[in-house]
């Protein structure tokens, strides 16, 4: 299921080819239909979307809207063990984002000058979950938490709603702890559409965030330029590393966490024993019996996963770091030594009892990170990710009457005359 292979240099790299090639964009066919809906519902707003959502969801809802109220009843319908878990989780996100927290700053000069930052959250942000079988609760708390400790003034929520058309209980128990403040039933293509230009009923929001299918990726990334967006998420991956006292059981158990979300979903272990890459093969067999999704899990093994033998812990963190797996694990037995060594993943998971579904859930750091070898220059979703900045300055004439000749070079010399002029404007009693 799981081939074993030694580094030599070469085999193990041709996976990183083979890895980049399964996130590549999506085919035309998929860009001509996304396309079309998102200029049937700028053109036609309301009434497109909902033509959709009975199209692709059964049934549309009684209202498109999801009021507070029906909120906390879809909320008080959840299992009370459940909520609190959701609230638990939802404290361990806000203590871990509101760190991130930027401040505007000014800065005051001898001569007069002042010059600063201004740093706000951005008015209104627009949130995508997945309904249905796909329903991912953790993903409501993950986007909204930071929005609201960035200072977001409006977050709307679209989820597509159930085949019954009311919207799914354990969303709404996330979107309410959360401090979600709209929620519209709509889903998919259409639904990005909607908050991405505004419609009769749906506000036009500043940036969409949120997972989605590969319709819901692709109207995300077309509609990027007239709202920002977080990121293209590609498949899901987990590169474990692990020494020779590393639990062949726990390194299975984590790697199937990963493959079972999709069949184009990437597992790697890279280790320095052979022994616990043969015993983990086994283990991965032994385990996957009694797995629901094992049929997933076998195919996204079988064409992306990999147990890679190198000789060395460095050779081991050089391959890490030329992947730039979306999570790291490292169960070695002392995994503090390798944190300022790993400087490409999305989120490092270290020691034996830091799996990766602590983080997917739980622990506090966000869970949308970068995918497909992105974390080389990407970073997590953040509270950085829903503010912005301005810059400001303010001068006084004798600050600028000292600094005018080099700034009249400069524009001269890039041939802009007009700035020169309007620098050299202010001065000209003074010739």
């Amino acid at each position: 299921m799981m081939n074993v292979i030694k580094a030599d240099g070469t085999a193990e790299y041709e996976l990183l080819k083979k890895l980049r090639e399964r996130g590549n964009d999506a085919d035309k066919t998929v860009t001509e239909i996304v396309s079309d809906i998102i200029e049937n519902v700028r053109q036609n707003g309301d009434k497109a979307v909902e033509e959709y959502t009975v199209r692709f969801d059964g049934k549309a809802p009684e209202q498109t809207e999801v009021s507070k109220e029906m909120m906390e009843e879809a909320m008080n319908a959840c299992d009370p063990a459940f909520v609190e878990t959701l609230r638990r989780a939802a404290e361990n996100i806000r203590d871990f984002h509101a760190r991130q927290l930027q401040q505007s700053w000014l800065t005051t000069r001898p001569d007069g000058v002042l010059m600063g930052q201004r740093v706000r959250g951005l008015e209104r942000v627009g949130l995508y979950v997945p309904g249905g079988t796909a329903a991912y609760p953790s993903s409501v708390l993950m986007n909204a938490i930071p929005a609201k400790i960035a200072g977001v003034k409006e977050l709307i929520m679209a989820t597509p709603p159930q085949k019954d058309g009311k919207p799914n209980p354990a969303i709404m128990a996330a979107a309410c702890i959360a401090g979600v403040d709209r929620v519209f039933l709509m889903g998919g293509a259409q639904a990005v559409a909607a908050l991405a230009f505004g419609t009769q009923t749906v506000p036009q929001v500043d940036k969409i965030v949120g997972p989605g299918n590969i319709f819901v990726a692709t109207a995300k990334k077309l509609v990027y330029g007239t709202v920002d967006i977080d990121m293209i998420a590609g498949p899901s991956e987990i590169l474990v590393l692990a020494d020779e006292g590393a639990n062949p059981k726990y390194l299975a158990a984590d790697l199937m966490s990963q493959a079972e979300h999709d069949k184009l979903a990437s597992a790697i272990l890279v280790t320095t024993s052979q022994e616990i890459a043969d015993r983990t093969a086994e283990e991965l067999e032994k385990q996957l019996q009694t797995l629901s999704r094992a049929e997933i899990i076998r195919e996204s093994l079988s064409c992306f996963g990999l147990i890679i033998v190198c000789d060395t812990m460095d050779k081991a963190v050089e391959m890490a770091n030329r992947l730039a797996p979306e999570h790291l694990e490292v169960c070695c037995a002392d995994p503090m030594q390798y944190v300022g060594k790993l400087d490409n993943a999305g989120s490092v998971f270290l020691g034996n009892y830091s799996p990766e579904p602590l983080g997917d859930y739980f622990a506090g750091p966000n869970h949308v990170l970068p995918t497909s070898g992105t974390a080389r220059f990407f970073s997590p979703l953040s509270v950085d990710s829903f503010i912005k900045k301005s810059s400001f300055i303010c001068y006084t004439e004798e600050a600028l009457r000292r600094d005018k000749d080099d700034i009249i070079r400069f524009a001269r010399t890039e041939g802009l005359t007009a700035h020169a002029n309007s620098i050299a404007v202010r001065f000209e009693e003074e010739e």
